[in-house]
């Protein structure tokens, strides 16, 4: 296996930026694949994989390479001569790797890897609270899982077809799809593919969307002709899946505090064809307030950790902090004392998280139950997935009917 030079300097550059600009990863890669449009399609894997994975991988590898934060370019090169070798790599005889020492590498990385918080790559506090939360066994199973890639899943847009014939529209284009009995909307790549370029995505038959996030607007079970509220739209994966489960009859409500990510739903409603959503920014609590007891289906898809979803965002592990987890705590139990007005009685309601943790899940409903608001509820039941059992996301809804 060979190096290129020009896609290894992409590599070193992404990662300067990433490591000490604070850049998010996906962007990073967004804009480094968009550098050379002679590059196939094995040269934009090797550079949008190999960022991923030093991201990744990022404590072990600045471990053995022995550099500390603010990284230079000197140690940069260091820390990708580690990942070569490891990944078996023969290292070309360029001035970077000239005094790479790649028996120590291969023996420090057997010593590290009997240490779960450097095998994993995880900062210490969030292994502490891991093994606090699920205990030693299940924590060390769950963070494995979530070192792994993600896989590619798409969600159908029924609005606009069917999975059968999604799937022959692909495999037109030589990518192959599989179903999963459990996820009816899905269908999974066997091998990775940019599916953003092709005409069925820019036709709106599909989105991209993890198995565990496709659950949740079946698990709320809305129907054509009602009045539903999702309270945390964001960029809308969850809200657009409600639209399709609609068939676009019924009034959906798409609300957020951010208006950049409305606009952005928008833009993919359109694609989609769901034309049934209203968007209102959250900017006093006056629209909560108008929309109290009026809706038979409400959605929260809380702000969270994200312990969940860490093998599609790994750079999180290096930017969350544990300060933001107990602030996060706050912030959940106020969205559900607040945003549980908004189901009328008789209506229903789901609490979400994309979070592995009891303290951001389990815990927030036993508190919610006991508060005044949440009296007026009866849980019905919740789903855990971890990553572990299930090799999709990690995730977690509770499902609320509200007292007539």
């Amino acid at each position: 296996m060979r190096l290129h030079r020009n896609l290894v300097f992409t590599v070193i550059d992404s990662i300067m930026a990433i490591f000490n600009e604070g850049e998010y990863a996906d962007k990073v890669v967004a804009r480094a694949l968009k550098k050379d449009k002679r590059w196939g399609s094995h040269d934009r894997k090797f550079v949008a994989e190999t960022i991923y994975e030093i991201v990744r991988w990022k404590r072990l590898y600045t471990e053995i390479a022995e550099v500390k934060e603010p990284y230079d370019r000197d140690n940069v090169w260091r820390i990708f001569a580690v990942w070569a070798v490891l990944r078996g790599y023969t290292l070309p005889d360029w001035k970077y790797f000239e005094s790479t020492p790649v028996r120590k590498i291969k023996g420090r990385f057997d010593e590290l890897s009997k240490i779960r918080k450097y095998r994993e790559s995880i900062p210490d506090w969030m292994d502490e609270i891991g093994v606090q939360e699920l205990g030693e066994a299940l924590w060390s199973t769950e963070i494995a899982a979530q070192n792994e890639q993600a896989k590619v899943i798409l969600r159908v847009n029924t609005l606009k077809t069917t999975k059968e014939k999604l799937r022959a529209v692909l495999m037109d284009l030589n990518i192959e799809t599989e179903f999963h009995s459990d996820y009816p909307d899905a269908l999974i790549l066997k091998e990775r593919a940019n599916v953003f370029l092709t005409d069925a995505f820019k036709e709106g038959m599909f989105e991209v969307q993890d198995a565990s996030s496709q659950m949740v607007a079946r698990f709320l079970d809305v129907k054509p002709g009602m009045r539903v509220v999702d309270t945390c739209a964001g960029a809308g994966g969850k809200t657009l899946h409600m639209a399709s489960l609609m068939e676009n009859k019924g009034q959906l409500i798409a609300m957020d505090l951010y208006e950049s990510k409305l606009k952005q739903l928008k833009i993919r409603a359109k694609r989609n064809g769901a034309f049934n959503i209203e968007y209102r920014i959250i900017d006093s609590t006056k629209v909560i307030k108008k929309l109290h007891e009026k809706a038979d289906r409400v959605l929260i898809d809380a702000p969270c950790s994200g312990l969940g979803v860490l093998k599609r965002n790994p750079d999180s592990k290096w930017k969350l902090q544990p300060e933001f987890i107990d602030n996060i705590r706050k912030v959940q139990a106020e969205v559900l004392e607040n945003y549980s007005k908004i189901v009328k009685p008789g209506g229903k309601m789901v609490y979400a998280t994309c979070s592995v943790l009891p303290s951001e899940n389990q815990e927030q409903v036993q508190k919610f139950l006991q508060t005044e608001s949440g009296k007026q509820f009866e849980f019905v039941k919740d789903i855990k997935v971890l990553a572990s059992e299930s090799g999709f996301d990690g995730f977690y809804m509770a499902l609320f009917n509200r007292k007539p």
